[in-house]
């Protein structure tokens, strides 16, 4: 499956086990982050609703790009100026590419363990 999300103002065509390098996000290399802003998902040609799509990525490192030489200059004019630029990103590894449904379920085995005990008591009382 693979969706096309969006994160620090550029668009990206991800599946799992990609890795990909985005604007610099909060967390520390080996922290797991979701991306939410998820604008198309599908498998091959068949699309699938992207408001129930997660995509979940985990932070390999964060570091620079490479460095961009900005120069200006005006002729005849003396007037010469270099200056040096390195943007922070973050590199991600997609760990999964999946519907939220999934996700909702173990929360409803859990709400019926809860459920479970106050049977018992009403039963013995």
């Amino acid at each position: 499956m693979f969706a096309i999300v969006r994160t620090g103002g550029k668009q990206y065509r991800v599946a799992a086990g990609d890795k990909i390098a985005v604007e610099k996000l909060a967390g520390e290399a080996g922290d797991k982050i979701t991306l939410g802003d998820v604008l198309l998902a599908g498998e091959g040609a068949d699309l699938a609703d992207a408001a129930k799509v997660v995509v979940s990525a985990e932070i390999i490192a964060q570091a620079k790009s490479e460095k961009v030489v900005v120069f200006k200059k005006r002729r005849r004019h003396n007037y010469r100026r270099k200056n040096g630029h390195r943007q922070q990103m973050t590199l991600l590894r997609i760990l999964a590419v999946g519907d939220e449904k999934k996700k909702a379920a173990p929360k409803k085995a859990a709400a019926k363990t809860d459920e479970a005990p106050a049977a018992d008591a009403g039963a013995a009382a």
